[in-house]
């Protein structure tokens, strides 16, 4: 049922979805880089945990339907309580205008999710209850299934994550140029090797912008022919060795080779 239901709501969004109300600046970076426009990104949610009494930020995702959140599974913690909270663009403002909290109802971790060398690292969340799509908060549209990006293809990573490494965690919403590196470039044994597989997509590398901690589950928009925004990362690993190591690009869970998973 819960497939039915997920393909259902897609398909009657998909006319409308990747497509938002406020133009984003795509000339902008993502660490050491520029905020993006507010509500530029308006799928993109920030996953929170309660601890204590405090509600923090951990994790991105995207909105995918008006109750379905697509994100990491390393992002998932089975003891934690989570919420979503949707149409931000500066974390400090609880009342932002526009954005809404949402409570989780599930949590589906891909079943083969393997913290030994990052395996299907996606995970899909059941909002607690639909939320109604508005100028700030719409639904990002998903590839194709099994659809292959070439060689620098210019996409945007969008996070609250960290500005620069071991650096604060952004307040306002931040976007970055990450061009798509193909499988035969980011398999090279001095580049991620073998450690990434063809369920994933690379994309930056060259040293100066990159995704960092906190970042995690957001997406990797890639604008289609038709003008459309599509989510076709989910972002899962980067370089021990800090956040913008050149030959070590941000490697994303590949949205198209998951179509399947996502509607089942």
């Amino acid at each position: 049922m819960l497939g039915i239901t997920v393909l259902a709501t897609l398909l009657a969004s998909a006319s409308s979805c990747g497509v938002p109300s406020f133009q984003p600046d795509v000339s902008a970076r993502v660490v050491g880089g520029d905020d993006a426009v507010p509500h530029s990104w308006p799928w993109q949610i920030s996953l929170q945990y309660l601890r204590d009494t405090e509600w923090r930020h951990t994790c991105g995702g995207s909105l995918i339907t008006n109750q379905h959140v697509l994100t990491a599974a390393h992002c998932i913690n089975k003891s934690f309580t989570y919420r979503v909270a949707l149409g931000k663009s500066d974390l400090t403002v609880e009342d932002e205008p526009g954005s809404v909290i949402v409570g989780v109802d599930t949590i589906y971790v891909h079943e083969k999710w393997s913290t030994l060398l990052t395996r299907n690292d996606i995970a899909l969340i059941k909002l607690a209850e639909p939320v109604e799509l508005s100028e700030t908060i719409q639904v990002g549209c998903l590839p194709d299934e099994g659809s292959l990006l070439p060689q620098d293809y210019p996409c945007y990573v969008t996070g609250w994550g960290r500005l620069w490494t071991n650096g604060p965690i952004a307040d306002v919403l931040q976007q970055g140029l990450q061009p798509i590196v193909d499988h035969a470039t980011c398999s090279r044994w001095d580049w991620w090797g073998f450690q990434v597989t063809n369920n994933m997509v690379c994309a930056g590398g060259d040293g100066v912008i990159s995704a960092c901690n906190g970042d995690s589950g957001g997406p990797l928009n890639c604008q289609a022919e038709d003008g459309a925004w599509e989510v076709r990362g989910i972002v899962s690993f980067g370089s021990s060795l800090g956040c913008n190591t050149a030959k070590k690009p941000v490697v994303f869970t590949r949205v198209s080779a998951y179509i399947d998973w996502i509607n089942e």
